[in-house]
């Protein structure tokens, strides 16, 4: 299943996007420069008005985060579980944010004065809502020029509801599919996903959270910020993805270098690539990353049952492809050229980082998965219960007393009339009957050899061959040279 996770939108009011642009308005205004306040305070104000506004026909207060490093994700959770999942207004936060906006400046040399895009700080509010189309989603709203919008969605959330509209179960977890009736179909809706009518959407939200826009005629301009694409393999039980995730993930970090980070994205490697791999374990999980500039790969298991590829984009002018380009002297032609930001770009990107994570999915697939052994393993060395529930301790090939019984085992004589209690009292001499036949009981419940029909004969599995196998091994080519060379040093 594969679909955008994470979509982060800005918006640019076109009428006021430049310095050049504010400078032509406050000359209309007949405004100086240094006389921006008197422009821009009416429009902040206005902005201020309309979040009261709407916190109160909301029933809303807004909250003020004075902390920075506060988690707004924390406190939208927590009124989830007590609101529920219903369209409408969540919450409203403000906060004194860092930005980049318009200051007059003085130039010493020439005299002359004009607008400069500096860093700054103003009141930026967080309009947190759940919208009966996209799902949860929050706007961002900064409260001085160029009032440049800030819009967030997940996919998944969007998907959700066209399943539910169209009578297909499901089960989501987070911003992850566990369940889905019909796969196929899901992955068809999630394909054709509109552009249009996201940017419709993106238009009404900006007229809601910012009334300054109808001052200006032109309206917004919508582009990319960042954009995450996860594939999801989704499996059926917990314990059949743990294992596997286990082995692949640290497998990827030593395999995939700088060159396959490169070939993963479409890119050839060049000598001012930043390439970086790094693995981390987070309380729930791990994840594996893989970064290339502002490009990332990342592998994790979401929820321990589904593994997800997710490929992030931080810069889309990164990829290219064809498409028409218009050059300086106005001719139009279709050539190879960087992805433009507009959100219109989503379908392009759409198969560019669809690709990205499929190649990623096909390498790991090639890895060697030495999973099922681990597993194996597990279940002879740990203690189990049989019919009756009684305990049988596993076998610790490190155990002289184990491995001596383990290698009786695997005497060739066993392999051709089956192995008796009789038998191996003949070689593990000193042991009675009694103790041979608790002996067998503990190979039995482990899965190491199986009764022949009705007689007191057994058969060595094929996991008790691999493990005897390994046992001898263990003995001759690593414990007996290791303990002469000890030996002989001491």
């Amino acid at each position: 299943m594969g679909c955008y996770d994470r979509i982060v939108m800005t918006g640019t009011l076109l009428d006021v996007a430049y310095p050049e642009a504010v400078q032509k308005r406050l000359y209309e205004c007949h405004l100086r420069c240094f006389e921006l306040g008197e422009f821009a305070e009416p429009l902040r104000e206005q902005v201020r008005a309309n979040a009261e506004a709407v916190a109160q026909a909301a029933g809303l207060t807004i909250e003020y985060l004075d902390r920075k490093g506060e988690r707004k994700e924390d406190r939208i959770a927590a009124l989830l579980k007590e609101r529920g999942e219903q369209p409408g207004l969540i919450h409203i936060f403000s906060a004194m944010e860092n930005c980049r906006c318009f200051k007059p400046w003085r130039d010493k040399q020439s005299g002359h004065s004009r607008l400069r895009v500096m860093p700054g700080r103003c009141l930026h509010y967080y309009f947190y809502l759940i919208d009966e189309e996209l799902g949860l989603c929050f706007v961002r709203v900064p409260t001085w020029l160029p009032f440049r919008l800030q819009i967030y969605f997940n996919q998944h959330q969007w998907l959700a509801r066209q399943l539910s509209r169209k009578g297909i179960g499901f089960r989501l977890l987070d911003n992850a599919f566990v369940e889905i009736e019909d796969w196929k179909r899901a992955q068809r809706i999630a394909d054709t996903f509109e552009v249009s009518r996201l940017h419709r959407k993106l238009n009404e939200l900006a007229q809601r959270f910012c009334p300054v826009v109808s001052r200006f005629g032109r309206g917004y301009h919508f582009s990319l910020m960042q954009v995450e694409y996860a594939l999801d393999v989704v499996f059926k039980r917990p314990d059949a993805l743990r294992p596997i995730y286990e082995e692949i993930s640290r497998q990827a970090v030593l395999t995939v270098r700088a060159g396959e980070v490169a070939r993963f994205l479409g890119k050839r490697l060049s000598p001012q690539a930043q390439v970086q791999s790094d693995f981390h374990t987070r309380v729930e999980t791990t994840r594996v990353k893989h970064t290339l500039n502002r490009q990332t790969i990342k592998m994790y298991d979401k929820h321990q049952q589904v593994l997800r590829i997710e490929c992030t984009s931080n810069e889309v002018t990164f990829y290219k492809h064809h498409r028409k380009v218009t050059k300086k002297d106005g001719r139009q032609c279709y050539q190879l050229a960087a992805l433009k930001r507009s959100i219109y770009s989503l379908g392009d990107l759409h198969e560019l980082l669809e690709a990205a994570a499929r190649r990623y999915l096909e390498f790991i697939a090639q890895l060697e998965d030495s999973s099922q052994a681990r597993v194996a393993l597990e279940t002879i060395t740990r203690t189990t219960r049989d019919r009756r529930q009684r305990t049988w301790r596993g076998f610790n090939l490190f155990s002289a007393a184990d491995l001596k019984t383990v290698l009786a085992v695997l005497r060739g004589e066993h392999h051709i009339s089956g192995l008796t209690n009789r038998g191996l009292q003949n070689i593990l001499i000193g042991k009675n009957a009694g103790q041979i036949g608790r002996i067998l009981k503990r190979l039995r419940v482990h899965g190491l050899i199986r009764r022949i029909g009705k007689t007191y004969k057994y058969y060595i599995t094929k996991l008790g061959q691999r493990l005897l196998i390994a046992a001898l091994k263990l003995k001759e080519h690593l414990l007996i040279p290791e303990m002469n060379v000890i030996t002989s040093v001491s």
